[in-house]
């Protein structure tokens, strides 16, 4: 019997070492979550129907229980976000929450005119998302304020997106 070469143990010891690093299973990362508005449609009583859309990029899933997030628009305090959705999204996934929001008089204005004129609005969304990581604790992440901007729906009167 021949004895073993040493560039087989070396083989040998790197196929248990690379087996044994995938025994731990998948990373199980929790990130901050994100908000933006998906869609705003201003209703005949000058109430808001927001779509917020909720972004989960955590690699397992979370249960988003509730949100706090001042919204202005244009530079106008629009009035808070805030709303329970009880929504489970899945790690890296997103999903819509409906929010309807009684808008202050200016931003009022603010969405009016750029309906009517057919330009884009900017936004602010700033405040909290209450979520829970599967299997752990409730957390409150402070979102950073985020800015982005609303376009006027083509063919769709009172809709931006």
């Amino acid at each position: 019997m021949k004895p073993a070469r040493p560039i087989a143990w070396l083989v040998l010891a790197l196929c248990a070492a690379l087996l044994a690093s995938c025994a731990s299973g998948p990373v199980r990362r929790v990130s901050e979550p994100a908000a933006r508005i998906q869609q705003l449609t201003v209703q005949a009583d000058g109430r808001w129907d927001v779509e917020l859309r909720l972004q989960n990029f955590s690699s397992i899933p979370m249960r988003f229980d509730a949100v706090e997030l001042q919204l202005t628009i244009a530079g106008q305090d629009a009035g808070t976000l805030a709303a329970s959705p009880d929504l489970l999204i899945g790690g890296e996934s997103a999903d819509v929450a409906a929010i309807r929001l009684v808008p202050s008089a200016g931003a009022r204005l603010a969405i009016a005119d750029a309906l009517a004129a057919g330009r884009s609005v900017e936004y602010t969304l700033d405040g909290a998302i209450t979520a829970t990581p599967d299997e752990g604790k409730q957390r409150r992440f402070q979102t950073d304020p985020r800015r982005s901007a609303l376009s006027p729906a083509p063919g769709l009167p009172g809709v931006l997106r």
